[in-house]
This record gives C-alpha cells, structure tokens and sequence, in this order.
C-alpha cells in the first residue's frame, strides 16, 4: 500500500462516517424534537365552570361536533364533596365491578366490551384517581370524568348504550352537575348524540 492511498481510504471513511451520522439525525433525532415542540406548545384546555345563559334570551341550539370524536367525555362535578362522597363513589365503582389501573391511575368498567372500556378519572386534577379500593388516602374527590372510545361501526354501539347509562347513574346517585366534553350541561340530545 502506497504512502498516499491510506489517508485517501480514511478521508472515504470519516465522510462515509459524517454522511451516515447526518442520516440518523434526520431521521431519528429530528422528529423527535418537533413532536416534542408540538406537546410544549399544546395548552391544557381551561377548566371552567359554565354560566347559564341570560333569561330573555332562547337557549342555543346543541352544536354538532364535525369529524369523528376520538373518545367521549362526561364529567360529573359533585356539589359537596367531602368523605362520604368518596365512600359512596367507592361503593358505587365496586358495585360496577370496576378495577383500578394502577399504571394510568384510573379506573375501568368492562360494560359490554371489555375491548373497549369506559374509563372513571378523576376530573380535579384532570387525569389520577387514587386507588379508592384499598383505601389510598387523598383528598377528597370534587368531580370524576367518564371516558369511553366510540366504536369503529355504529352497529356495535352497545357500550355507548352502557356510557350512557352510567353517567345518568352516577349523576343521579351523586347529585352533581353533569357536564359535556365543551363543559356546557349535558342533555337529552347529548345522549342521543353519543349513542348516534
């Protein structure tokens, strides 16, 4: 091997080298930041508390949601939420035969498809419920969220059926206010609308 085709040979190799380094960069390192960018600069939705509307006016006609719903939310907000609150919400959730994931912190009820369950979060802070099963201390729950994903055909809309009613139950049983994924009062054609 001649004296000048050895630094040839590595000047090939550290550019092969650089060009494969940019490659990975571009395709892993890259998107990673930008999805990253794109959570930083998604905002939480405000949690806020609806105002009824003025008494001259009518109330406004329910909206019809465009596109398809990735995943249904009812909230229910408990007026006075204190220790037998969450007894009874304790109660309730087993009477359900709920259980406790303890990985996301919610808890899920099987319904009518175990495939797809409706999902009991807490609504205040969004998301972690503790586990009221075994008796995790906390402070006292003021609201829960129920979550479901509606199903990929309409014929096979038994567990919204089973959303429904649930949600009409606990809002019964806790006397609260029962909310819609806009935070507006939920209603007969919020129902209806969900069940499609």
């Amino acid at each position: 091997m001649d004296t000048t085709s050895l630094p040839i040979l590595l000047a090939f190799t550290s550019l092969l080298l650089g060009v494969v380094a940019v490659v990975i960069f571009a395709y892993v390192v890259l998107p990673k930041r930008r999805r990253a960018k794109a959570k930083a600069t998604e905002a939480p939705a405000p949690v806020a508390t609806p105002t009824p509307p003025p008494a001259d006016e009518p109330p406004p006609a329910p909206t019809k949601r465009t596109g398809k719903v990735k995943q249904h939310s009812l909230f229910v907000i408990f007026n006075q939420p204190d220790d037998t609150t969450d007894a009874r919400l304790t109660e309730w959730l087993r009477s359900k035969g709920a259980h406790y994931d303890a990985i996301k912190k919610v808890f899920l009820i099987d319904g009518q498809q175990a495939s797809n369950p409706i999902t009991v979060a807490n609504a205040f802070p969004p998301g972690e419920m503790p586990d009221l099963l075994r008796g995790e201390t906390h402070e006292p729950i003021r609201g829960v969220s129920l979550l479901v994903k509606p199903p990929l055909h309409k014929r096979r809309n038994q567990q919204m059926h089973v959303y429904v009613e649930l949600a009409k139950e606990m809002n019964e049983t806790f006397s609260g206010d029962m909310l819609d994924a806009d935070r507006e009062p939920a209603s007969e054609s919020t129902y209806a609308q969900i069940i499609g």
